[in-house]
């Protein structure tokens, strides 16, 4: 089938690699012109592991081509939207300019019959609008949210754990053409339906709220061990084997359940406000007054930890040489957005310290973003000389480090583990002061 994907940022460039692959005849669509030039040369334009190979092989075979033009969309039948939906500055609620553009430069080249597929994280209520807008070409509007993590956004999207069709429906049942256009989206994902993966297919509402709710869950249970943690710094108890131990309870489970710097990306903190906007906007606000204590928890953790550094380095963090390990919102990623590790550090160099950030994937976006820090590539020369160091992202690169080399190049032996991830017992053996957040 030929199919186009608008907006070929994170979720479109990986989305339109894998349509291909499956294959299927891909356009993808945007307007940043150095971004599909990169694409078409079968580069990533950010750090998505098994992604470069998908756009070598898909495109080497002439099933995946990139354009700037709308235009080229012609002959498509199923059309994604695959653009952003940023945090509005200085307000809570999503910017929704780009999937409104995207619609709007659709509609003129849209036949009847085709079906435009929304997989962008939307308030709910957009989708309702938008197929009516889609109305008068004869289009048909499926929500099909997506479920991508970012470092496995090539296996989530080839063998997802779930598919979520929200189509049109009348009285509590799909439409007609609600049904036409979910046999064609069958289609397009035909090879992954083949191997049993759930499908639900809902209205318009539960479809958009799907997405949401997910990232307001998983902010939830990682805010709660976080608070869990602030609790058992102030009783002498271990958040880890808190953790572990209610993991057990298979109601609760161990997942996400991990103390430390909390969540970033561009996916939860934004989502999870634009929750808290629509709510509001609908009059059901306080259904979700829990959120914004989710998102100050989150918030406080990176403020403690920077409290952490100014008690181990004796009261003042002026003149302190401090490396941070991680620039990332989460390993096996070069996404900075929101990063927990990024902010910490900012923070620090903000009350005195020297700070060195490293990362292996993250360093050129982290220097645009944060130009004031000072970075290096290599973990040696990063904690050369520091006076304490601090993981802010769980690589694994950090996580196997050998404490008695860093020993030998470091001034100070102070380790901040603000990932709960190192083993304390190995660290101190080696001489190293050991902290971490909610662990004595």
């Amino acid at each position: 089938m030929r199919i186009s994907v608008i907006g070929c940022g994170y979720l479109g460039a990986v989305h339109a690699a894998a349509m291909a692959s499956l294959g299927h005849e891909v356009v993808g669509i945007d307007v940043d012109e150095s971004k599909v030039e990169a694409l078409r040369a079968g580069r990533a334009p950010f750090f998505e592991p098994g992604l470069p190979e998908l756009l070598l092989e898909a495109g080497a075979g002439g099933g995946l081509t990139f354009g700037t033009d709308i235009a080229a969309v012609a002959g498509a039948r199923v059309h994604f939207v695959c653009v952003g939906t940023p945090q509005l500055k200085g307000e809570l609620g999503a910017d929704l300019s780009y999937v409104d553009a995207s619609i709007a430069a659709l509609i003129p080249r849209l036949q009847p019959g085709d079906v435009v597929v929304g997989k962008s994280t939307v308030p709910v209520g957009t989708a309702e609008r938008l197929a009516e807008e889609l109305a008068p070409a004869g289009a048909t509007l499926i929500w099909n949210p997506e479920f991508l993590r970012e470092g496995f956004a090539v296996e989530d999207t080839l063998h997802p754990d779930r598919f979520v069709y929200g189509l049109p429906t009348q009285d509590g049942v799909a439409t007609e053409a609600g049904e036409a256009a979910k046999l064609l989206l069958d289609e397009v994902y035909a090879t992954p339906l083949a191997d049993d993966t759930p499908l639900v297919v809902t209205d318009y509402a539960t479809a958009q709220l799907v997405k949401v709710a997910a990232n307001s869950f998983l902010a939830t249970k990682i805010s709660f061990i976080n608070a869990m943690a602030e609790l058992c710094e102030a009783t002498g108890g271990d958040v880890t084997q808190l953790a572990d131990a209610i993991g057990y309870d298979a109601r609760i489970g161990r997942r996400f359940l991990n103390a430390g710097l909390g969540f970033g990306g561009g996916c939860l903190p934004k989502d999870i406000r634009a929750f808290m906007a629509r709510a509001g906007e609908l009059g059901v606000d306080q259904a979700l007054t829990f959120l914004r204590e989710v998102d100050s928890i989150n918030g406080r953790r990176r403020e403690r930890m920077v409290e952490l550094a100014r008690e181990v380095c004796g009261g003042s963090l002026v003149g302190k040489r401090i490396t941070v390990l991680g620039a990332t919102f989460k390993p096996n990623s070069d996404d900075i957005r929101d990063s927990p590790a990024l902010s910490v550090a900012d923070s620090l160099e903000k009350n005195g310290a020297h700070v060195v950030v490293t990362d292996p994937q993250g360093i050129e976006n982290a220097r645009r973003a944060r130009p004031n820090l000072h970075y290096t590539a290599d973990v040696l020369d990063a904690v050369r000389d520091a006076d304490v160091v601090l993981l802010g992202t769980e690589w694994s690169e950090y996580r196997d480090l050998d404490p008695q080399k860093l020993g030998e190049v470091v001034a100070g032996k102070h380790m901040l583990d603000g990932r709960n991830v190192l083993d304390p017992t190995q660290w101190r053996a080696a001489g190293w002061t050991y902290r971490a957040l909610g662990r004595p």
